[in-house]
């Protein structure tokens, strides 16, 4: 007989914001910002008190500070970040046999088959939120469901602290409960296109023909869409386990159009991922960027140079490169993901002739910021200075 499908989604609450109110506590109760304030910077992230004015992820850190004048603005330790990570991660795997870790503060748990080891998904998930609140000292949103998909909207249904259950056969009430514009994948824009034809529930949306939603919507969007209001799967996750790849990727609250702000989330997605090489030991031989436009169509392109990947401005420039062959000033993008890909043993001898002494040089800078990330101190290369 098989045993219902069963998956935690884990989301890390506020991360690298509630790293640094751990670290500091006079942070905590304050709107808190990670990210550096300059015209040239974006929010990395914000604490839920900061969240309260408007304030978002990728948002531009001056367009923050008019929100939240009075908000606490620090630079990313992405050491630190990284290695409270792999804390959490560390401990999720002592419980589940299949880990999907989408990027540093968000991982699914194929939990499918455990409940007589560690008994019902519920307790279970209150057993490891009162581990990892003791031992590292954060708090963690769990959504448990028969399906990714749902699980994932359940981990964000009552953050933060969050833990939400979708038992099988629920998923349509729990769809209409959460509402249209609360569905993962179903941004602002796609939410106006539904909205002008008059659809403004999912129940709505259930009485609609797949024909019909893809002449509004177009037909990846449309499909998505009739899916998603059904509670079923639309097949938007990437099911790889990434045990030879370090990767991250965001959605955004609204489109993002502009090539500026675009960038500069690869900027720090480019040193959040180089950090993580660097705390695992690794290299790698390839960049991928993936990108999800506001109608739902999905590409992932790679880049393999042939020296392969030394440092954090080598991912950063093939990452621009990237974006620029695949996307068009101008154009909607829902969600942006950066990886590393073809990894091995970062101590394993790399051939100097493949490498500049310049991007050498670059790798040391790296390994000199990463080591005194570690001490709580920031520091930034010459090319970050205004960023």
């Amino acid at each position: 007989m098989n045993e219902r499908p069963v998956f935690f989604h884990v989301d890390l609450d506020a991360f690298f914001a509630s790293v640094e109110q751990r670290e500091h506590p006079e942070y905590r109760g304050k709107p808190l910002i990670v990210g550096h304030l300059s015209q040239r910077s974006v929010v990395s992230t914000c604490s839920y008190e900061a969240r309260k004015y408007g304030v978002h992820s990728a948002m531009p850190s001056m367009q923050a500070y008019r929100l939240c004048p009075q908000a606490i603005f620090v630079d990313g330790n992405y050491r630190l970040y990284s290695k409270v990570s792999h804390q959490v991660m560390d401990i999720l795997r002592e419980y589940a046999p299949v880990i999907n870790q989408v990027s540093i503060d968000e991982a699914w748990m194929d939990m499918t088959g455990t409940g007589l080891l560690f008994g019902p998904p519920k307790a279970l998930a209150n057993t490891i939120k009162e581990r990892i609140k003791k031992e590292i000292g954060i708090t963690l949103s769990i959504g448990i469901a028969a399906s990714p998909f749902i699980a994932k909207m359940a981990s964000d249904y009552n953050k933060p602290d969050g833990l939400c259950m979708v038992s099988p056969g629920k998923e349509e009430f729990f769809i209409d409960t959460i509402g249209l514009g609360k569905i993962w994948g179903i941004g602002k824009s796609s939410l106006k296109i539904l909205n002008s034809k008059g659809l403004f529930t999912p129940a709505q949306v259930r009485e609609l023909s797949l024909e019909r939603l893809e002449k509004i919507c177009g037909n990846a969007m449309g499909k998505y869409v009739y899916n998603a209001c059904r509670g079923i799967d639309p097949g938007m996750r990437n099911t790889e386990v990434k045990s030879h790849s370090i990767s991250t990727e965001t959605t955004f609250l609204n489109d993002i159009s502009d090539r500026k702000t675009l960038q500069l989330v690869l900027l720090g997605m480019s040193k959040e991922i180089m950090e993580r090489s660097l705390d695992e030991g690794v290299m790698a031989r390839t960049v991928g960027l993936k990108l999800r436009w506001g109608d739902f169509r999905t590409i992932t392109v790679q880049s393999t140079p042939e020296s392969g990947i030394l440092n954090s401005d080598q991912i950063y420039n093939c990452a621009v490169e990237l974006l620029a062959s695949k996307w068009n000033e101008g154009e909607g993008i829902r969600l942006i993901g950066l990886g590393l890909y073809q990894t091995y043993n970062g101590d394993a001898p790399v051939q100097d002739s493949l490498f500049s002494e310049n991007e050498h040089k670059k790798r040391e800078m790296d390994k000199v910021v990463h080591a005194l990330g570690s001490k709580g101190h920031i520091l930034k290369k010459a090319s970050q200075l205004d960023q």
